[in-house]
């Protein structure tokens, strides 16, 4: 006798698939809409507060969101059955929902490289958690924010095939 079914893996998966992106999307559309316009307007006495407690806290989350959101989501795709044919588009499927939640998956993908492997190691100069030059803090903390609004335009696409793979097909 099956102690846990099938049905209830792929609905815990899903499930946590769901919360992990809600905490990182959630997060990226913060530090893009909310902290980053709101930082000039903040006096410099209270920066630190900012730069030495909340952003290190605020990016522990966003980091290991965008991890478990992807690896939430090879488990579901793998769970389901369409993670090969996701991963090649749904080229020669015939099945317009493997090209969807392929290319979603795709930009997900992406936008978890950029977290892990440019905008993390460049805050951690900018937070001063890895030692940098005032010149190369500076030049960090540009490319950082660059790679996070990238990261937040293709959310939205993402978001978008993600929904619609479920939702359309």
């Amino acid at each position: 006798m099956e102690l846990v079914s099938y049905d209830w893996w792929a609905f815990c998966f899903r499930w946590f698939h769901i919360l992990s992106g809600i905490m990182w999307i959630g997060l990226l559309w913060y530090f893009n809409f909310v902290q980053t316009p709101s930082m000039p307007k903040i006096p410099d006495e209270q920066k630190p507060a900012i730069s030495k407690v909340i952003a290190p806290t605020a990016l522990f989350w966003f980091r290991w969101g965008a991890m478990s959101t992807i690896a939430t989501g090879l488990i579901l795709a793998w769970l389901n059955g369409y993670l090969f044919n996701a991963i090649k588009l749904g080229i020669g499927d015939g099945t317009h929902k493997y090209t969807v939640i392929g290319i979603g998956m795709w930009l997900g993908t992406i936008m978890w490289f950029n977290v892990w492997f440019i905008i993390w190691p460049n805050q951690q100069k900018v937070l001063g958690l890895v030692e940098a030059s005032p010149d190369e803090k500076k030049k960090a903390g540009r490319l950082a924010g660059l790679t996070s609004r990238t990261n937040t335009m293709l959310s939205i696409p993402m978001l978008y095939c993600m929904a619609g793979a479920s939702h359309f097909y």
